[in-house]
């Protein structure tokens, strides 16, 4: 069974002020810590054949790279499938 409440009274909300946290920028003289990287010669290597453009690519493998034949290769058998 369901009663309805009626004696309740109503309420309204009230806003309450809230502290504001003031930050300061942080200046010039606060600057960021710097990390410095070292990347090894096998990893710049890699980094360039993953950037070669496929005319390099065409190009080296004409020339006889063995691992841009291979690249062309793999890419002339995913155009097949």
């Amino acid at each position: 069974m369901v009663n309805a409440i009626s004696n309740i009274a109503p309420t309204q909300a009230t806003a309450q002020p809230t502290a504001v946290n003031k930050q300061t920028p942080p200046t010039a003289s606060t600057a960021a810590p710097v990390d410095t990287v070292q990347i090894s010669s096998a990893a710049l290597a890699a980094l360039k054949e993953a950037q070669e453009t496929p005319a390099q690519t065409a190009k080296e493998a004409g020339a006889g790279d063995v691992q841009a034949q291979r690249l062309l290769a793999k890419e002339a058998a995913a155009k097949k499938a």
